[in-house]
């Protein structure tokens, strides 16, 4: 039992001083079993190592397969045997397709054309382009994404296509991020390169007519077509005044090319089930051409007894015209006809 002595402090009894040692001993016997179990473990485990090392030493194979190996090494590292430059055989696991990017590698360039559909080269010349007027300023609270990244993120929406919630975490930025960046970055490239959407002139017309001429179309300047550009629908907007076709939502761009696919001409915006011949009919390219801005070359006379100052193809969506040329229609076509379909 416990007791007290003169100070009034408590004294602990023999038997349990016992106790209190023996409690004590036990727990230090115990610490001392399991060290040397553990030490036995691990002197175990290496004496087993050495055992098999041994007996894959000990094979009539070994040495000479070991030699050999060493020679192969040796030979590789003093340049004998020539190395290819290694290309990567797995994606590499990354933070995303930025991250993909930014890599250094040889298969760069084909991931660029995969996700940006354009060259590293291109992407960067962009880039540094567009640069000033995508540059953020340092804030107390973070810091600004770079214009390389934010030029990628633009580019990457308009190549894949995918919504901004899907592709954003791609890129390590949030919605509202993407949405901004795709506006600055559209500015950016109307304000750098907005020249560059241009009706040919000078020596370049020259270059187009004559390959068109060499194509069978004399004073042919380029082809137009329709597509239709997918878009969520426009709020407080009837819902099928947008609805095309293919039973989706979209906007049509309107677009004439050369014979190496230079744009020419853009008209962009009107609802997806509006026909090509009403686009046409309402765009710029319509008014500029029958106002003669466009088509002032000499008159010549096509097959058919056509004649014109110019013109450029259409399928057989557009209606013919002096300055759009479409293909036959029916079914029984004379030979001559058909030659002229197919070119």
């Amino acid at each position: 039992m416990e007791g007290c002595d003169h100070d009034g402090r408590a004294v602990l009894s023999s038997a349990e001083k016992t106790t209190v040692t023996a409690t004590a001993v036990t727990i230090v016997c115990r610490f001392q079993l399991e060290r040397a179990a553990g030490r036995m473990k691990v002197t175990l485990s290496r004496r087993r190592q050495r055992l098999l090392l041994q007996r894959v030493l000990d094979a009539p194979d070994c040495v000479t397969s070991s030699e050999a190996v060493l020679q192969l090494c040796f030979a590789i590292g003093c340049g004998v045997l020539p190395r290819s430059t290694p290309r990567w055989w797995m994606r590499r696991r990354t933070g995303g397709t930025w991250e993909d990017l930014r890599l250094c590698g040889n298969a760069r360039d084909d991931y660029f054309q995969e996700k940006l559909c354009m060259s590293r080269r291109v992407f960067m010349e962009i880039s540094e382009a567009c640069a000033p007027l995508l540059q953020r300023q340092v804030t107390f609270y973070r810091e600004p994404l770079p214009p390389e990244q934010i030029v990628a993120y633009a580019l990457y929406r308009w190549a894949i296509g995918e919504s901004y919630d899907i592709n954003t975490s791609s890129f390590g930025i949030g919605r509202a991020s993407g949405m901004l960046a795709v506006r600055d970055v559209t500015n950016a490239l109307l304000r750098f390169y907005g020249d560059r959407i241009s009706w040919p002139t000078g020596v370049r017309k020259h270059v187009v007519l004559r390959a068109f001429l060499d194509k069978g179309f004399p004073n042919c300047h380029g082809a137009v077509d329709c597509t239709h550009i997918y878009v969520d629908k426009p709020t407080n907007a009837p819902g099928e005044n947008y609805f095309d076709h293919k039973h989706r939502f979209s906007v049509i761009a309107q677009v004439v090319v050369d014979l190496d696919l230079r744009v020419l001409d853009v008209f962009v915006g009107y609802p997806g089930s509006c026909h090509d011949i009403r686009v046409i009919q309402l765009s710029s390219l319509s008014r500029c051409a029958e106002e003669g801005v466009f088509f002032r070359g000499p008159p010549v006379t096509l097959p058919g007894g056509v004649r014109t100052n110019g013109y450029i193809l259409g399928d057989n969506g557009y209606p013919p015209s002096k300055w759009v040329v479409v293909p036959y229609g029916g079914i029984n076509q004379h030979p001559d006809e058909e030659r002229f379909n197919t070119k």
